[in-house]
Parts: structure tokens; C-alpha cells; sequence
């Protein structure tokens, strides 16, 4: 029965058949919501969604059920105009429900979802480019709110442009916490109704995925890892209970622009899965995404086959980046070294490195064309790490990673890996040459011929830039100072 005051019922009504003559962004959400059943179990039962319609274009939008006897399905336009849309459910009072919408042009700012451009980068859907500079707060939406908002605060003031998040909470190293909210019904800590979402959960998730989208920030949203240490079970919930999770987190947060997905952290050492069934998570995953966000898979050590066709771009857990030319190479895809160990003092290997050694790692990620992410495990007194729960940044790197953002970004957009490896650029038009070691001999460098170019010496660890006198084309013969980290580039007047 249906519980709803009578005007407030009236009111989503009035919304949901387009009499309110509502008006949203491109690439903004735009939402119907309609009063319906909560009798008996509507996460399972009830079967809810829209098409929407402009032209010869029809797109379905999956529905979901957000407790409360509320029915929601969101929509992310893509084309300016009027969109006419139609609801279907499998329960008279959310079937054939009609209306329409108007797309008004995006607000400043507002870019798009990103996508792969160029074969192996990425850039916004309005063609605006985007160089990923990624970090990882693996469990920040599971902490006090107090902690939450300090990791915002400092996200504001950081240069990292994405976040890698997981779903569920996590019970590991650093982390043997309960959450505040849990995405079943049921009692913690494993005794859980899989078949019964909390939307509560869900809600407030979707509110910190929105306030990274108000600081320029992708989220990206991991759905399964193996740190569940059989504490909760949800790394074991079945395959049933799986797919049903996946189909609900993707109906409601896929209308999101900054979303994008990662089936798992470590899906070799999650225990309870095989390989069939991440292949047939990205297979729900994608039927499922009315929008088509960006989807990748993260390894412990064994890459998933980054061919399938839902793998948008390969996300590595890797410190070599001397093979990132060869995976771009091989993949034809975008690829990140979304995890390349973190700066820090924990005592575990992967913890900690140099702030030195995490710049490093972004400089030489950039010349052999792929992408890098931070992380950051300084020992707290009261255990909050970055990597973990977020909070505030101690390290030395961050600043320097800002400047290395600049660089990148200022460089051609189609720029790549150029021979020698360490060299990335435009060729004839933009070289930049990096030297994580002391050279003592002087950069030779093969220029066009009657073409100009100015030189500039980056030293990547102080963030300075010297230029260096003269105009240089044929054959250049360029000094470097004798130390490391530093990196050449020359630019075609």
C-alpha cells in the first residue's frame, strides 16, 4: 500500500508526466520519481524503468527502488532539446507514466563524462581534454563525517583529478573499523538479507560522489575487492545476490558524470570469484550502463585480458614503468598505473617509497604514454592513512605531481611516446625528455630542419623552469645540469 501523503504523492506526479515543463543541463541528472508498492520485497519484485526519446534516438534507463514506497529512475541527457520519455514497470501504478523534459546547454565547467579520445588518452565528452592524475582513499565514504569532510577539504586543494573508492567497507591493515551504514538490511557484522538493499547506504554514497563532482574530481567507483577478511561476507554474497547488486549501483549511479567503474581492486586475489565471473560482471556492467562509463578491471598480478570489449582502458597495479610504452602498445587503450605503491612509512613493502620515487614514477608513466595515481600510507597515531580513510596529505609529492599536472597538460593533445623511451612528444613539433638519473654527457637531439625551437631545462623535483638561450633546430646539442630529475623540453615556435 502506497503511504504517501496525498500531495506529496500529487507532487511527484506532476514531476514524473512533465507538468512542472522541468528543465536540466546537458550531462546534468534528471530525475523521476514516483510513489508505487513497498509491500513485500520491491528490490527483487518490481521491475521499473523509462525510455527516453529525442528524434530517431531511444535510449532505456534502468529503475530502481529507493525505500520508502519511492521509485526513481535517473537520466543523463547528452543532447540539447526536448526529450519525450515513457515509463514501463511490471506494476500498474509506474507503468506508461509519460512526459517530457528540456536540455538546456551544460553550465561552466560542466565537460561531460570522460572518454577515451585519441586511442590511448581521454578527454570530456565536449572534446575538452583530460590528463587523469588519480589518488586512492580506498574506504573514505565509510569514516565519520567529520573525517569525510576534512578529505574534501583537502581534495579541494590537491591537483588529483579522479579517486579510486570501493563500494564496500574494508577489513584489512589500517582498516578494522565498522561503517556507519552498510548497503544490506540486516545485523552486522554477516548477517545480512543480500536481497534488500539499505538505501540509506546508497544515498549517502551517491551525496560524497556528487561533492568530488562539485571539486572536478571522477570517482571511480570500485564494486568488488578482496578485503573483506570474512568479516562481513559481502566478497561471497552468490552469484544471484552479485548480479543484483551490480544491476542496482549501476541504475543508481550511472546518470552521475564523474562516475566511472573498476570491477574490482585485486580481482585475482578475490578468492570467492573466477575468471568467468568478472567476464560476466563487465557483461552486466555494460548492458547495464545506459551511458557507457569508462570500465576497467585492477590486478594483483595477473592481468585480466584488457581486449574484452567492456575494458574501456587498463588500470595496473605496477611499478615498472618501463613497460608502459609496451602496454600501450599492446592494448591500443588508455592505460594507468592506477596503483604503483605509495609514499609513506608503513612497514609493508608497498608503502613505502620516497616522495622522490612517486614523482619519478609520474614522470616516467608520461613519457612512455600512459598515466599515473598517487597514494599516500604515512603511519598515524590514530590510524588514518590517505590510502585508507583519507583525512589530510603528509607527503612531498603532491605538489610536485600538481606541477607535473601543468606540464602535461600544457603539452599537444595527441602527444605520445617518440624514440628514445624516454622521450614523449609531437614529433616536428614538441619533444620533452626525461632523465630520472644524472646524465653527464649533453642531450643530443635531432630537430627538423629550417624549423625553430626554444628549450627549457624542468627540473621536476624543485619545480623550476630555466630556459635555455638560443633557438635550436638540425641537429641540437643541449647541457643538462648533472643531476637527477630532470627533463628537457623544447617547443616549435
Amino acid at each position: 500500500m502506497n503511504r504517501l501523503p496525498l500531495v506529496f504523492a500529487f507532487l511527484l506526479l506532476a514531476t514524473a508526466t512533465g507538468y512542472t515543463g522541468e528543465a536540466v543541463g546537458r550531462w546534468d541528472v534528471f530525475e523521476i520519481s514516483l510513489p508505487g508498492p513497498d509491500e513485500g520485497n520491491a528490490f527483487v519484485e518490481v521491475e521499473f524503468a523509462a525510455v527516453f526519446e529525442q528524434g530517431g534516438k531511444s535510449v532505456r534507463v534502468p529503475g530502481f527502488y529507493d525505500g520508502g514506497g519511492i521509485y526513481r529512475v535517473r537520466f543523463m541527457p547528452d543532447a540539447t532539446g526536448v526529450w519525450s520519455y515513457q515509463t514501463h514497470a511490471n506494476r500498474p501504478a509506474l507503468d506508461g507514466r509519460r512526459g517530457s523534459l528540456t536540455v538546456t546547454p551544460p553550465a561552466a565547467g560542466n565537460h561531460g563524462p570522460v572518454v577515451v579520445s585519441h586511442g590511448t588518452h581521454f578527454a570530456h565528452a565536449d572534446g575538452t581534454p583530460y590528463w587523469q592524475v588519480g589518488t586512492t582513499c580506498y574506504a573514505w565514504t565509510h569514516q565519520p563525517p567529520e573525517l569525510e569532510e576534512e578529505t574534501l577539504r583537502t581534495l579541494a586543494t590537491a591537483p588529483f583529478n579522479k579517486l579510486r573508492m570501493c563500494v564496500f567497507p574494508k577489513w584489512f591493515d589500517f582498516n578494522h573499523v565498522e561503517p556507519q551504514l552498510y548497503p544490506f538490511a540486516g545485523t552486522p557484522p554477516d548477517r545480512w538479507d543480500f536481497q534488500r538493499f539499505n538505501p540509506a547506504f546508497f544515498q549517502h554514497l551517491e551525496r560524497r560522489i556528487l561533492d568530488l563532482q562539485k571539486l572536478g574530481i571522477e570517482a571511480d567507483v570500485i564494486l568488488f575487492h578482496p578485503y573483506d577478511g570474512g568479516h562481513w561476507g559481502f566478497d561471497r554474497m552468490g552469484p544471484e545476490n552479485d548480479a543484483r547488486y551490480l544491476r542496482y549501483i549501476v541504475a543508481r549511479l550511472a546518470a552521475y558524470r564523474n562516475v566511472w567503474w573498476s570491477l574490482a581492486n585485486e580481482w585475482d586475489y578475490v578468492k570467492t570469484k573466477q575468471p568467468e565471473d568478472w567476464e560476466r560482471f563487465g557483461q552486466i556492467v555494460r548492458q547495464s550502463d545506459p551511458f557507457g562509463h569508462l570500465c576497467s578491471i585492477h590486478q594483483q598480478k595477473k592481468i585480466f585480458d584488457p581486449s574484452r570489449p567492456w575494458i574501456t582502458h587498463l588500470s595496473l597495479q605496477s611499478d615498472r614503468p618501463e613497460d608502459s610504452s609496451k602496454h600501450v602498445a599492446r592494448t591500443q587503450k588508455p592505460v594507468i598505473y592506477d596503483e604503483c605503491k605509495y609514499e609513506g612509512n608503513i612497514p609493508n613493502g608497498w608503502g613505502r617509497i620516497t616522495a622522490e620515487r612517486m614523482t619519478e614514477l609520474f614522470w616516467r608513466t608520461l613519457v612512455g604514454g600512459a598515466y599515473c595515481g598517487h597514494g599516500e600510507t604515512y603511519l598515524d597515531p590514530h590510524e588514518v592513512l590517505w590510502w585508507a580513510k583519507g583525512g589530510v596529505l603528509h607527503g612531498r609529492s603532491p605538489e610536485r605531481i600538481a606541477f607535473y599536472k601543468g606540464i602535461a597538460e600544457a603539452a599537444p593533445t595527441a602527444a605520445g611516446p617518440l624514440a628514445p623511451e624516454n622521450t614523449w612528444g609531437v614529433e616536428g613539433r614538441y619533444y620533452l625528455i626525461y632523465h630520472w638519473e644524472a646524465v653527464t654527457a649533453p642531450e643530443i637531439v635531432m630537430l627538423p630542419q629550417n624549423a625553430a625551437f626554444i628549450a627549457e631545462i624542468i627540473d621536476t623535483w624543485n619545480m623550476t623552469i630555466t630556459p635555455v638561450p638560443g633557438v635550436f633546430s638540425g641537429r641540437a646539442e643541449i647541457p643538462l645540469p648533472k643531476k637527477p630529475y630532470l627533463a628537457l623540453r623544447l617547443t616549435r615556435q
